[in-house]
């Protein structure tokens, strides 16, 4: 089992031939969802494990050789090491018990040589590897993962980036800086691809006035590859080096620049490596110049430019994941001219038919582009549906807007934690995740009893004390913290008390100050003696969001005021090793989004497969989840003229329901100091969220209404705008 890459290679030379296959498994990212794996890696020596921050290529390189000799005479590490190992190589020939019976059925569609291509500008794997800045790039990853599940045939196209998304650290008076460190590469678990002379893989293509170089690594998530492009070469220019730095540049042309890399580059890419995809799945607008470089090369074999655009549009498939208008990528016609001059005549076409192709609203947009070269389009969630087609009638004048909506899930075995699937292994059934989506699964659910569920939500909430108080306490040792800011960052956390978490992007349509709407109000409510409330907070403003950074600085401002005793606390630094920590270990998830801008969300189907009440706004996928027993909402389920008038009824909602009925029902308890009804609830939204808010209920979705029909389309299946 032994790969013959050269960076596998050496790393597992430096282990003993006993253990020797570690090596192998820390370059595949399927134990970033396997938590016995990392378990492994843990027992060699715990201090370490977390120093490098879960990373076990650096792991395996630092670990002492003493230690590595070690645990080879410990009976029960080869144990563990055997198992996990069989485990892994049995996952790997596509055998594990109840892969994907179902998907024969859709075989006929494509090839098993022929993937998904799927493309996407973020990529949310795990901490060690920061090329996400939130939950698209998490939802992207989920998608992989479960695709490797369910032995789906698929392939990642994104970016690796020298400086990942940023570090945050909060100042005293609340404002957040954002830091950004450059990544070593070598020291992540991907690998360099490379060429049939064994050199690194380079790739070029033209962008204004000289040519573009970049290399690829991969990622090995389960049974599907991720290629990672990397522009950051000496051969390259200052300012094509900086493509691959940073998310999201919020330099118009640098944008641009990177969207044309990763959809044009993604192509050739792809040509490159002889993968032929059977269905090109657009994750956002940032890669629909992918089609056109498509079209370009059937228009070079002799097609014209709209026997080229019908044979592209067949099997490619938009999703959109923005509500907003001014989330949608536009560009000046000016600067779009400027990037593909020379181009346009390759395509067969006129300046101005060229420009049309995005035409919204006198700028170049991406998502009209993608919407016209797109046989199928979907949104995220059922209002995000009907939202984005209202937002791109505009298109249709004569027809309803031609998208649907697949509502997002997440990766259940990512999220959930270790404690929490021991529990329903036992009474469930061991393979209870293969049958997820079967009703007849949750029939079982019934037998847990109230003391072994409320149990587990106890130790989970234990642990995330204990992780906030030892993230506090590395902070405190480093002499460059006040006081005041080391209790805001949660060392009094009290793992008894009902616990509310707020963590997400500081975006402002997401209010996360509306529950400072009446802050004498929520005083009474943290405080109260008997019944008290804390509240944890995480999240990032992008570095270029004033409007976000002040909601961060005005929140901390009331955090760190000692009126709040320490109830109310902000982590810094939310990433998903943070995100992990709160989803599982906090009684309710709050959200208060600001109706109808959230398109799904997945924070709190993540929160509510661990146990946690969400506690939301009916937008997104909360919307079609919440059923009146399984949590609770906070609103109406209706839109606003008036925003002003929004936050108000919102706010009052949202104050009054965590008096009158939160409060209330978790301090609610039986003889045995458990709250039954409480739990209630619980089991409540763990049997309806569960099986339906999953990535195996989405990407079966997907496979049947998208992948599927693209595949073997024959015609086209969306009209032309």
């Amino acid at each position: 089992m032994i790969a013959n890459d050269p960076a596998v290679e050496s790393l597992c030379s430096l282990l003993p031939r006993r253990i020797q296959k570690l090596g192998v498994l820390a370059y595949n990212l399927w134990w970033t969802w396997h938590p016995e794996a990392q378990k492994l890696f843990q027992r060699i020596d715990p201090v370490l494990w977390e120093r490098v921050y879960h990373n076990p290529v650096c792991f395996l390189r630092q670990a002492p050789r003493q230690t590595l000799a070690a645990v080879v005479n410990r009976a029960e590490f080869l144990e563990a090491y055997d198992e996990v190992i069989r485990n892994f190589e049995h996952y790997m020939r596509g055998h594990e018990n109840g892969t994907a019976p179902w998907f024969s059925s859709y075989e006929r569609a494509w090839s098993l040589e022929k993937p998904v291509a799927y493309f996407s500008f973020e990529f949310g794997l795990h901490e060690v590897l920061p090329m996400y800045a939130g939950g698209l790039g998490v939802l992207a990853a989920d998608h992989l993962k479960e695709a490797s599940d369910l032995g789906v045939p698929m392939v990642g196209i994104g970016f690796l980036y020298v400086h990942g998304y940023f570090k945050q650290r909060i100042h005293e008076d609340g404002w957040q800086e954002a830091i950004f460190e450059r990544i070593d590469f070598n020291s992540l678990p991907i690998t360099l691809v490379r060429d049939a002379q064994g050199q690194p893989l380079v790739i070029a293509l033209e962008l204004p006035k000289r040519k573009v170089h970049f290399q690829v690594w991969k990622a090995q998530v389960g049974r599907v590859p991720l290629y990672l492009i990397d522009t950051d070469l000496p051969i390259n220019e200052l300012s094509d080096r900086m493509l691959t730095q940073r998310l999201y540049d919020p330099d118009p042309s640098t944008r641009l620049d990177q969207e044309i890399v990763l959809g044009i580059g993604g192509v050739r890419l792809l040509r490159v490596l002889n993968i032929e995809p059977a269905v090109w799945h657009l994750n956002e607008g940032h890669p629909v110049f992918s089609t056109l470089e498509r079209i370009r090369e059937l228009v070079a074999q002799g097609f014209s430019f709209e026997e080229a655009r019908a044979r592209v549009r067949r099997n490619t498939l938009f999703t959109t994941h923005t509500p907003v208008a001014a989330g949608n990528d536009r560009f000046p016609r000016w600067l779009v001219e400027q990037h593909f001059s020379g181009y346009w005549e390759q395509l067969g076409l006129t300046r101005e038919d060229f420009l049309a192709l995005g035409d919204d609203h006198g700028d170049f947009g991406v998502t009209p582009l993608s919407l016209r070269m797109s046989a199928k389009a979907n949104g995220v969630s059922e209002l995000h549906g009907h939202v984005a087609r209202a937002m791109w009638q505009w298109m249709y004048p004569d027809r309803e807007t031609p998208i649907t909506h697949i509502t997002n899930g997440v990766h259940v075995r990512t999220w959930l934690a270790r404690r929490m699937k021991v529990l329903l292994d036992e009474y469930l059934g061991v393979n209870w995740l293969n049958r997820l989506d079967d009703p007849i699964t949750w029939q079982l659910f019934d037998e847990l009893p109230d003391d072994a569920l409320w149990n587990v939500r106890k130790h989970l909430k234990r642990k995330l004390a204990s992780f906030m108080r030892e993230r506090a306490r590395t902070k405190w040792i480093t002499h460059s913290r006040h006081p005041v800011q080391i209790i805001a960052s949660g060392v009094m956390i009290d793992p008894n008390v009902l616990t509310i978490g707020f963590a997400r992007r500081f975006a402002t349509y997401k209010r996360a100050t509306l529950i400072l709407s009446d802050l004498p109000r929520l005083l009474r409510i943290l405080n109260n003696p008997a019944r008290p409330v804390q509240i944890i907070f995480a999240g990032k403003a992008h570095p270029n969001d004033e409007p976000g950074k002040r909601f961060i600085q005005e929140l901390y401002r009331v955090i760190k005021d000692a009126d709040t005793a320490g109830r109310m606390v902000f982590i810094e630094d939310y990433d998903m090793n943070v995100a992990r920590h709160l989803v599982q270990g906090v009684d309710v998830w709050l959200n208060t989004p600001r109706r109808p801008y959230e398109a799904s969300g997945t924070s709190g189907m993540k929160a509510a497969i661990n146990g946690a009440l969400n506690f939301s706004v009916l937008d997104g996928w909360w919307r079609e989840a919440w059923n009146g027993r399984n949590g609770w909402a906070i609103g109406e389920d209706r839109d606003y003229d008036d925003p002003e008038q929004q936050d108000r009824a919102d706010a009052e909602a949202l104050y009054t329901i965590l008096e009158e009925e939160i409060v209330p029902l978790y301090y609610t308890t039986g003889s045995d100091d458990i709250p039954h009804e409480w739990l209630k609830r619980v089991r409540e939204s763990m049997r309806t969220i569960l099986p339906q808010f999953s990535t195996r209920r989405m990407l079966k979705q997907y496979i049947a209404e998208m992948y599927a029909p693209l595949a073997e389309a024959e015609t086209l299946s969306m009209p032309t705008a």
